[in-house]
């Protein structure tokens, strides 16, 4: 059976008014119209509806009994194909998956989680940590939200670039490379170094930048996250080059030193992603916004 939801409507209104009259005036169509709505349903439902007595119409028992249930069957039809575009924060109960990368997450997810708690207690954020692999839970709705410094290629993947900042070199207090005015490119490609790589790649963009200046550098060791790497750096001569935004603070709460980067390098950029499925959602586009906002506040970027 085909249905047609716009008898749904008129159904309500004849339950409503009990004249095809008033039903009419109310969906603003004409008396004929409503009269062969009246008609449809009559033949659908196999029932009069509404029957003749006297000058008015009077519902048959069938049609009170439906009464309430078509009444909620319409708004609930009308609030699928019409959601509210109002965002109830104080009543909002929902928990949002955030992927991001681990030094974001300490930088900037205080901000985020404070954001959220003083306008929507209900509300409850899920920080997972990145894997090792390319994962579809982005597009599969298992996350909600990306940040980290990959643009996803995926055209159903919105990423937005909400910041960049420099890549700068830290290394422990009394490092031999903070007893100069500079350090010389030669110098940060003689040193030991630790990378922080999520899929454990040991050599990235710095270096192909040494490469085309004829130098290598040596690794000697590569972890998943930057705290870990913060921590090889504090006890140890090798160094670690990272965004300046999430690194400053991180290094000058273990007493580290930070240095410039002696090569000529793009900056590190900062993305949010979502999929395209919460592009108008607005609890999500609510939270993308303080999103924006804690990532550019708690990295300067």
């Amino acid at each position: 059976m085909q249905l047609d939801l716009n008898l749904l409507a008129a159904l309500d209104a004849l339950l409503e008014e009990g004249s095809v009259a008033g039903a009419a005036a109310r969906l603003h169509v004409t008396a004929p119209a409503m009269s062969r709505s009246l008609g449809r349903i009559r033949r659908t439902t196999g029932d009069q509806i509404l029957v003749r007595t006297g000058r008015t119409m009077t519902p048959t028992p069938y049609a009170l009994a439906v009464r309430e249930q078509v009444h909620e069957l319409l708004q609930q039809v009308q609030g699928v194909l019409a959601p509210s575009r109002e965002l109830d924060l104080a009543t909002l109960e929902r928990t949002f998956t955030l992927r991001w990368h681990d030094s974001l997450v300490a930088l900037s997810g205080p901000a985020l989680l404070t954001a959220v708690r003083e306008r929507a207690p209900g509300v409850r954020l899920r920080f997972v940590a990145e894997s090792s692999v390319d994962s579809p839970e982005l597009r599969r709705g298992e996350v909600d939200l990306e940040a980290n410094a990959n643009q996803p290629g995926a055209r159903d993947v919105r990423a937005e670039k909400v910041g960049a900042s420099p890549l700068v070199v830290v290394v422990r207090q009394g490092h031999p490379l903070t007893r100069g005015s500079t350090v010389t490119t030669e110098e940060y490609a003689a040193a030991e170094h630790v990378t922080v790589s999520r899929r454990g790649n040991v050599g990235n963009a710095l270096d192909d930048a040494l490469a085309r200046l004829g130098l290598t550098r040596r690794v000697v060791a590569t972890v998943p996250t930057q705290a870990a790497a913060l921590e090889f750096v504090r006890g140890s001569d090798l160094l670690i080059s990272l965004p300046e935004a999430t690194a400053r603070s991180a290094a000058a709460d273990l007493g580290l030193a930070v240095l410039p980067l002696p090569l000529d390098l793009p900056l590190a950029p900062v993305y949010l992603s979502w999929h395209q499925r919460y592009d108008t959602d607005q609890a999500h586009r609510w939270l993308r916004g303080l999103a924006r906002e804690a990532l550019a506040l708690g990295g300067h970027i």
